[in-house]
């Protein structure tokens, strides 16, 4: 007897498939947070800066992600992991005494850049994180404290 695909039938493999891959989860653990290393420890951030860049940049831009419920969920599990790996390859806070002062001037330049332009936070985490939305006066006030971090880095390079 031949067996014709129906549409129950793709629904089930898809339900199956859904299920299957709920077996292959993410790794939630974050690790510790030295404060010798960390952005705003070290720079000693205003409690205005530090609030900001906590809630817009370090659940992906740091060691110490946070994990909503639907991270439980694959495939957006995938999804936002990926995301919080490559934010924080590209820049993380937790670790920022260990660049190089030529990477810091370049980071602190592209967080700059990243918010003038609107490309950070990213809109696909301020969808889900109302709270990580920048107002102009957040914008503003991350803007000049990264060029004033510029200028100190500059100055003491000379």
């Amino acid at each position: 007897m031949k067996k014709i695909i129906t549409k129950k039938n793709i629904l089930i493999g898809f339900i199956a498939l859904f299920i299957l891959i709920q077996f292959f989860r993410i790794d939630k653990s974050t690790l510790p947070v030295n404060p010798k290393t960390d952005f705003i420890s070290t720079l000693q951030c205003s409690d205005d800066v530090s609030g900001v860049l906590k809630k817009a940049c370090y659940d992906c831009h740091s060691n110490q992600a946070q994990y909503p419920w639907y991270t439980n969920i694959a495939p957006v599990s995938w999804w936002i992991k990926h995301h919080i790996n490559e934010g924080s390859d590209h820049l993380n806070f937790s670790i920022w005494e260990t660049y190089t002062p030529k990477r810091k001037d370049h980071k602190l330049e592209e967080c700059i850049e990243m918010i003038e332009e609107g490309e950070m936070p990213m809109k696909s985490y301020t969808w889900m994180h109302k709270e990580a939305k920048l107002t102009l006066d957040e914008k503003q006030l991350l803007i000049n404290w990264f060029k004033a971090e510029k200028l100190k880095l500059n100055y003491i390079k000379e």
